[in-house]
């Protein structure tokens, strides 16, 4: 099983960010901490099997108060029994971390860092609303592997409004020359209601043309490969055996538990004759709802049964973004019926289209199917 904690604080909201976060509100850092391990005492009957992953996301952990941080790490390992976990993540932004802050970090079991670079340059920086620059990158890698946390994650942004395929190769580069073990590289998303989303809208910036932006991909997987980072899935690139564990466990439809202000979780899984259940639940997106859905010792309003049909259908969805793609055995173990039963006819045209491919027992995305892979799986959702 996962364990997920949302921290939604942030020093400055990005101008790309869509995800539930706050800035300048200080004051709430600690008695939210105090709320999450409320949570996680509620939840503690959901934990139907041993917990081997923690990620801490945001927002901006890093941005809590090492006194406050300790409580949160103190609090979790006195409610969640930790002894089977492998990999403990946390989400940081450079300007932020400090060296107490990595100590406290590391003492309770933090063991992998994913840090936000987005860029190299600071023009882009600048255009994406960032607090820092390269150098603070650095200098957070640093003092990240003096604190003992070597396995460390940098997230890139690609699509970025004026960006040049050269100024994202050079991008590439810096974010290497750190020796990190993995990279997330994203294409920018420019959500409805962001600020850049607006400068957008009235033409203040313009994002690069389709062509290019599918360059910058291409680009990515060629130059990290030539680095020994291998793509496993389609945002994500690591060193052998440094996979992420967590996000992987995600896609491979391992149940987890989500605390904190609109954390989701996947729960109360079964297994039978008629195919993989589960149950879906989201937490409050607001901090008003949240606490008192926590101090009206409620949990999880929103929730959502997944049936059968609609399980083998996110199997497919979350396997085809790997690039192992989905595995005719497993998903029999885990809906009673193959991958060909329920797909057959669909996948056999997307075959002879090149988008799909049947190798080693597993269906896979090929290059082109990946471009359009969001269309692929309208087709298979229709009945």
């Amino acid at each position: 099983m996962e364990l997920y904690i949302h921290i939604p604080f942030c020093a400055r909201k990005c101008r790309y960010c869509s995800f539930v976060s706050f800035a300048g509100q200080e004051s709430f850092f600690e008695e939210y901490t105090e709320l999450v391990i409320k949570e996680a005492k509620k939840r503690l009957s959901e934990i139907e099997e041993p917990i081997r992953t923690v990620y801490i996301g945001g927002g901006t952990p890093s941005l809590l108060p090492v006194h406050v941080f300790r409580k949160l790490l103190k609090g979790l390992s006195g409610i969640y029994s930790m002894d089977k976990v492998t990999e403990f993540t946390c989400e940081a932004n450079p300007g932020t971390l400090t060296r107490d802050w990595l100590d406290c970090a590391a003492e309770n079991g933090v063991n992998r860092l994913s840090i936000g670079m987005q860029a190299f340059q600071h023009k882009f920086l600048k255009i994406l609303g960032r607090i820092h620059d390269y150098d603070a990158v650095s200098d957070s890698v640093r003092l990240a592997r003096r604190a003992g946390i070597s396995n460390i994650n940098l997230d890139l942004i690609f699509g970025i409004p004026g960006q040049s395929r050269a100024e994202w190769a050079e991008t590439i580069d810096k974010a290497v020359s750190l020796r990190p073990s993995h990279i997330s590289a994203y294409g920018l998303i420019p959500e409805e209601g962001t600020p850049l989303n607006e400068d957008i809208k009235r033409g203040k910036l313009t994002l690069p043309d389709p062509d290019t932006e599918r360059d910058m991909y291409d680009d990515a997987i060629k130059r990290l490969s030539q680095y020994g980072m291998l793509q496993y899935e389609i945002s994500n690139f690591a060193l052998p055996g440094k996979e992420c564990v967590h996000n992987t466990g995600y896609w491979s439809q391992v149940p987890y538990i989500g605390l904190g202000i609109s954390a989701a979780s996947m729960v109360h899984v079964k297994i039978s004759a008629a195919g993989m259940t589960y149950e879906r639940k989201t937490n409050p997106d607001s901090y008003l709802s949240y606490k008192t859905m926590i101090l009206d010792n409620a949990l999880s309003p929103v929730s959502e049964k997944i049936n059968p049909s609609d399980s083998r259908f996110e199997t497919m969805m979350l396997g085809l973004r790997m690039n192992k793609g989905v595995s005719e055995k497993r998903f029999f173990g885990l809906h009673g019926k193959s991958v060909s039963e329920c797909y057959g006819s669909k996948l056999g045209r997307m075959m002879d289209e090149g988008l799909v491919m049947y190798e080693n027992g597993c269906w896979k995305l090929t290059r082109r199917g990946f471009d359009i892979q969001n269309a692929i799986l309208v087709e298979l959702m229709e009945d």
